[in-house]
């Protein structure tokens, strides 16, 4: 059973995903890269296409937060989503 951060992280990231708030592109990628670090090992985003824009960065964003725990991210990614959309 998942404990209580866990059931937060996965409320904040069902109301990530459901809010019809539009957010700025800085605030999506701090969004994208604390939820891939918080669910990934090693959070690294692969591509074939080493001119795609977007690809680029979103590997800078991984980056930057690279020295965060899972649970670091996690904590992280709550508190983006109690700031952008509300209280969980």
């Amino acid at each position: 059973m998942a404990d209580f951060s866990d059931q937060k992280f996965f409320k904040a990231y069902e109301m990530a995903c459901t809010t019809s708030l539009k957010f700025p592109p800085d605030v999506m990628l701090h969004f994208y890269a604390y939820y891939k670090r918080a669910t990934t090992l090693n959070g690294f985003y692969k591509t074939n296409n080493d001119e795609d824009v977007r690809s680029g960065f979103k590997a800078n964003a991984l980056l930057q937060v690279k020295q965060l725990s899972q649970v670091e991210a996690k904590h992280k990614y709550i508190e983006m989503v109690e700031k952008h959309i509300g209280e969980i």
